[in-house]
Parts: C-alpha cells; structure tokens; sequence
C-alpha cells in the first residue's frame, strides 16, 4: 500500500455511518489527533448521503474502509504513512479483534465495556465521539508507554 500526503486530507469533512462502534469511533480518533486537527465529522444515516466533498471512511466505497486483512483503522494508518509508530499498530491490533474477532488482546474487554456505556450515556454520536477522545488517549498513551 503506497502511503498518501497526509497534507491533502486536512481541513476536510470526514462522512461515516452514524451509531458508531469501536472501528469508526477509533478511526475518527485517529483522522482528528493525527490527520486532520480541525477534522469535521458527518454521521450518515446511510453511505449514499455522503456528500461529495467529504472523505468516507467505514462504509463499501469509501476511500478508507476493510480491505483484506485490515480494519479501517489499520487502513487509515498504513494508508497515511502511520505504521512507523508501534502504538498505533497496536491500537489497530485492538480494534481489530473488536471489530472483526481479530487476534485476543488483553486490553479488548475493558475498551468493549467501556465503550458499551459510553454508547448507553450518550445521546449522539458527536458526544460519544467527544466522550472516547481522552479515553482513546489514554490507550494510546498506555501502548506508547508498553513499546517503549
């Protein structure tokens, strides 16, 4: 997979599927700490809404979704030249085996239940989003620290 500028996906709308689970909340982590700091999310009721000036992720047709062996996570990070930071391979490895019964990590369970109450807290997807943001943090954080 040939890296891409990361420079030409800043400033832009990023569209998925609203309801978001472990893959499209984790990605759009990712998109605003390490793509695109002043990123704007659009939550679609279906992948056809998508607008044509924003950056799908997550859905069939989209830039950035599964392909093969990865999660759109681990696609965004190759895809964005990201794989030189071991806490983000990591952090893929973990959404993986949420996502799609990936490999067992030892982190999967607390991130799962965490993220089931914040989906039970929160109201909507922008506030779920806003709620994961230091909790993703903090798992990344936690891996930087581990490979170090």
């Amino acid at each position: 997979m040939q890296p891409r500028d990361r420079a030409t996906y800043r400033g832009k709308r990023w569209a998925t599927r609203q309801r978001l689970w472990v893959d499209r909340v984790a990605s759009a982590w990712l998109i605003q700490r390490f793509i695109d700091l002043e990123a704007r999310f659009l939550w679609l009721s279906s992948p056809q809404e998508c607008p044509a000036d924003a950056i799908g992720f997550d859905f069939d047709g989209a830039p950035f979704t599964h392909t093969a062996q990865r999660v759109t996570f681990e696609v965004i990070v190759a895809s964005l030249g990201l794989l030189t930071d071991p806490a983000l391979t990591r952090l893929g490895m973990l959404v993986d085996a949420l996502d799609v019964g990936g490999g067992p990590m030892p982190e999967a369970a607390g991130l799962e239940a965490i993220l089931t109450g914040m989906q039970a807290f929160c109201s909507d997807d922008d506030q779920l989003l806003t709620a994961m943001l230091p909790v993703l943090d903090a798992c990344y954080a936690a891996l930087r620290q581990a490979s170090a």
